[in-house]
Parts: structure tokens; C-alpha cells; sequence
């Protein structure tokens, strides 16, 4: 996008307690939805139906209750079935793209697309709430990705979103990247944690 846009917006979603969230009626609607076997849609079903849980207090148990939504995080299903859950999230303007990985989601609009953010954003929204999960806004961020060589001070500075902090750098899937796409932050804070 930025070798024919003057720059790109990245805004990091944060999904709150997104594995925590995911309904399971919901996601195995999602799943039966999927050109899969039956053995495997069944199976899947298994995995979430009859689970339930109880807290004990010293020697006191709590009330036993069904778990009626979450993804197992560390489970071998869960960040797949956390992306299936995501799979009929997409971008309302054409152009603008959202990428996925297990709960990190980010949506990316070029300069162009830039006033089509906020409809983004409540488009976003609407899903999270309907998929029983909650757009975290004031822990999102965006940053603005400038091609190399770029100085911030020759691009028109987009309009700031509401809620959302604008940051020069972001750490995406475990790399640190900044605006003007240097790599030098991340390997400083490779060489700090040595």
C-alpha cells in the first residue's frame, strides 16, 4: 500500500478477554458453516459441549456451572477456532484490509481510505458485539506507517480517531516496528532483554 500511498494507517484492535468471550454456540454455528467433515465438525462439538466449572476456597466448593462460552488459549483448538470465529470479519471499504492471527487484529486503510476509518471502526464494533466480545478502545492504537525516507512533516496528518492513541511505534506479533518502518527498536529491545 505504501508504494502508491503517501502513507498507510495501522490500527492494533484490542479484542477484550477475546479467548475469554468466544460463545460457543456461536462458534460451532460458525464451524457447521465450514466445508469440514462431520467427523471433524463433531469432534470440534465435543471438544466444547459438557465442560463446566467450580472454584474451591480452602474446602469450600463453589456451585458447579456450565461454561457456555471461551476458547481454551493454549488448547490446540484454540487459536484456530478463535480464527474461525473471526472468519466473517471483514473490511466494509474496498481497498482497506484487516489481517488476523488468533486474537490480534489489525485493520490497515491507505491514505485514501483514510475518512472510511471511523465506519471502520463501528463496523468493528457492531461484530464484536455481536460475537459477545468487546472492542477494547483505549487500548487500541494506531500508528502511521510513512515510506521510507518519508519525514512525517511533507504528509497531511489524518484526522485522529476517537478513543484510540496514536503511537509511533507498535509491537505486532512479537516484532517492534516503527513509523518510517526502521527495525531499530526492535533489536534494541532484542539486545535489552539479553
Amino acid at each position: 500500500m505504501l508504494a502508491r500511498s503517501p502513507y498507510v494507517r495501522v490500527i492494533a484492535l484490542d479484542l477484550g478477554k477475546a479467548f475469554d468471550s468466544v460463545r460457543h454456540s456461536t462458534l460451532l454455528h460458525k464451524v457447521s458453516s465450514l466445508p469440514l467433515p462431520d467427523e471433524v465438525c463433531n469432534w470440534i462439538k465435543d471438544f466444547f459441549e459438557y465442560r463446566s466449572h467450580c472454584t474451591r476456597l480452602c474446602e469450600e466448593y463453589s456451585e458447579i456451572i456450565d461454561i457456555l462460552a471461551s476458547v481454551i488459549q493454549r488448547s490446540a483448538l484454540g487459536p484456530a477456532t478463535f480464527v474461525i470465529n473471526g472468519g466473517d470479519l471483514h473490511p466494509v471499504a474496498e481497498g482497506n484490509d484487516l489481517l488476523k492471527f488468533a486474537d490480534d487484529t489489525y485493520l490497515i486503510v491507505p491514505a485514501e481510505n483514510s475518512p472510511s476509518c471511523e465506519d471502520e471502526l463501528h463496523h468493528i464494533k457492531q461484530w464484536a458485539t455481536a460475537n459477545n466480545l468487546h472492542l477494547n478502545q483505549s487500548k487500541s492504537a494506531e500508528i502511521i506507517f510513512l515510506p521510507r525516507g518519508t519525514r512525517s512533516t511533507h504528509v497531511e496528518p489524518p484526522s485522529l480517531l476517537t478513543g484510540i492513541k496514536c503511537v509511533n511505534s507498535i509491537k505486532a506479533l512479537g516484532v517492534t516496528l516503527s513509523s518510517e518502518l526502521s527495525m531499530s527498536a526492535h533489536v534494541c529491545s532484542i539486545l535489552e532483554s539479553c
